[in-house]
């Protein structure tokens, strides 16, 4: 009986085991299939503290207006709330924090595709993605 049993199950999981091949539209759609993207708040502010460490190249915990992208360039002055020239790295995580929470509609504490969708029809500038950091981050554990 058992013999039966495991024979059936071998045959069943045969069967099953035959891939389709898709045909060329399912894999011209695979080959452009994008995931969704959902980053929650916590993850976020993981982002946000490497990619300060990144941007801080001189390691004074500061950011001064030549270690800012161009990009950030003309938003310096609103990320430097207390106007001392430079942006602390609270200023820092409560201006990025912000835009996230700008970002989160239903204010669920994540992120997903359609709501960077909406942020980019609004222009507004993207949140940076783990995908953006350095790819080995040890070196900034060791600083």
């Amino acid at each position: 009986m058992r013999v039966l049993i495991v024979v059936a199950g071998a045959l069943a999981l045969v069967a099953c085991s035959k891939a389709k091949e898709p045909n060329p539209e399912e894999q011209a759609a695979l080959a452009n299939y994008v995931p969704p993207f959902v980053m929650s708040r916590l993850d976020f502010g993981g982002v946000v503290e490497r990619r300060f460490r990144r941007l801080d190249v001189n390691h004074d915990d500061k950011l001064t207006r030549n270690e800012v992208s161009k990009r950030l360039q003309p938003r310096f002055d609103e990320v430097d709330r207390n106007k001392d020239g430079s942006i602390s790295n609270e200023e820092w995580s409560a201006w990025m924090m912000a835009r996230f929470d700008a970002q989160d509609i239903n204010h669920d504490g994540t992120v997903t595709s359609d709501e960077r969708e909406r942020a980019r029809e609004l222009n507004d500038p993207d949140l940076p993605t783990p995908a953006e950091e350095p790819a080995n981050n040890a070196a900034l554990l060791r600083n």
